[in-house]
This record gives structure tokens, sequence and C-alpha cells, in this order.
């Protein structure tokens, strides 16, 4: 989703008024519905910064990357909810009605954070201060990538980009196959979002091979993608730009293979460089 402004664009010295695409950021309160004790419950669970748009996948993603669900048929609805407000007129409430009653601890998930466009987890200093809802170590021998479709894999994502090419100003995750084929593409203004909206399509989907596919992202791999790729059991990340220290400290301590830097003719492998073929 975007919106035209009127911009004054200055090349060469030159002033022109003309009129530029700018991507759309409004914030999305996700919301939980279960039941507890023979009573309905709701509790709000995050405010994130997001792109409107594929809402749905967006809570989904977050639901099954956050550990409160474990597969997805534990969600029975996904709806908007509240009036539609703002200049864009959009229902920016939404809520997810889940089945799954036991091991719900919702003083762990009453974060009551503002998750921006940039950050998740933000203030963290080691692994140790952050949860880890993994325990074990992923396959290490699947799966395995060419070298020429990692390379490939920054082109593929802008192609199947339809955003980024009108506004310039948002981010893509993808899942790719061994073939170099796209699997699916999302996008938005925050790379969290981006995943999550993915993974949450992509398990409504049913679409995952965790032995088959890998995730490309658009900017930095920081911890918090990489721990999204991890509860998807994705065992090769790939990022345009740089990944973060504690991205490639989860990397090693979970056996991911972490790629940064990627390029037509190069790409920086920072863990595990045996699925590289």
């Amino acid at each position: 989703m975007d919106i035209k402004y009127n911009i004054t664009k200055i090349k060469n010295s030159k002033k022109d008024t003309t009129k530029d695409f700018v991507s759309v950021e409004e914030p999305l309160e996700m919301r939980l519905k279960y039941r507890k004790n023979g009573k309905i419950e709701n509790q709000n669970i995050s405010i994130t910064m997001r792109t409107p748009g594929d809402d749905e996948n967006l809570i989904r993603g977050f639901l099954f990357n956050e550990g409160i669900i474990e597969n997805i048929n534990e969600i029975d609805k996904v709806e908007h909810i509240g009036e539609p407000v703002g200049d864009y007129n959009l229902q920016n409430i939404i809520e997810a009605t889940i089945n799954k009653t036991e091991n719900i601890d919702i003083g762990k998930l009453r974060k009551n954070f503002v998750t921006n466009s940039s950050c998740g987890v933000c203030g963290k200093t080691s692994l140790d201060s952050i949860e880890i809802l993994k325990k074990n170590k992923l396959d290490r021998n699947f799966p395995k990538i060419k070298h020429d479709i990692i390379t490939k894999s920054p082109e593929l994502l802008m192609d199947n980009q339809s955003e980024f090419s009108r506004t310039g100003g948002i981010h893509a995750s993808a899942l790719i196959d061994q073939s170099g084929d796209v699997i699916a593409i999302k996008e938005d203004v925050g790379r969290h979002n981006a995943l999550d909206k993915l993974i949450g399509y992509s398990l409504k989907e049913n679409l995952l091979n965790s032995e088959k596919q890998f995730i490309a992202c658009s900017g930095r791999l920081n911890f918090e993608l990489i721990q999204k790729g991890l509860m998807a059991e994705i065992a090769f990340m790939v990022g345009v730009g740089a990944p973060t220290s504690l991205a490639v400290d989860l990397a090693k301590r979970f056996d991911i293979t972490l790629l940064g830097f990627v390029k037509e003719d190069s790409y920086n492998v920072y863990n595990n460089i045996d699925r590289v073929i």
C-alpha cells in the first residue's frame, strides 16, 4: 500500500516539482482471544508499525514465531475488529481466536511493547537475555543450495517486489526453493513484519519444506529474523545486507547457514558453509 505525495526533487542543483509514491506505515494492534476456565479471554499481545495489507498472515506468523501456537490449526479465526480510522480508513486492530488453552503463559505474552518498523527485540546485549524458544539444532545436511541460486537471490527479490519498485522504501522476505523458484514473497516497511507475513502465509498454504528451501531477506539479518526462521525450521538464511552479532551467535548455536552481503558475484558465509554447493 502506498500513497502519492507532492515533492520537490533536486538534481544537479535544479528543482523540479513532481509526485512520489511513499509506502504507507500504520499501527496494527494484535489481539488474542482464547478460552480459559470456561471463560472467553481477550489479550492485547503487540502493537507493530506495518504496511497495511496481509494483516491476517502477519498475526498468524507472529503467533507461530513467538511460540504462542505450535500449529496453524490452533487458530480458529482471524478477523479485523473495530471501526475504520485514520486518513486511510483502515481497521487497525486484528484478533486471532485460538483453540489452544494449555501452556499459554499470558503473563509472559503480555509484552506491552510497541514494535517499530526497524526493531523488534531492542536493548538486548546477549543471547542469554533473550528467551530462545527452540531447543534442538537443525539438520546439518539440508537444504543444499547452489552457489548460482544464492547469487541470484537479490535479483529474485527485486523482480518479485511490487511495492519496492514503486516506493523504494519497503522490505521483503521470500521463500525460495533449491531450483531458484520463488514459492512466496511478502513485503512490509518492517523486516520482521515481512517475515511474519511470509511464514504465516506459508503455514496457512502448507508451503514449507525446510529440506529444499531457504529464506532471502532484503535488508540486514538481525537476531529476530533468524529466530523467526528457526521457529519455521528454516536452516538457510540469506540477507542482502549485513548480519548482526546476535544473529551470527544464534545461527552458530542452532547450526543455521547464514549468508550476508549477497550480491551477484559474492557473499559472506558466517556459519555452516557445508550446505552451499
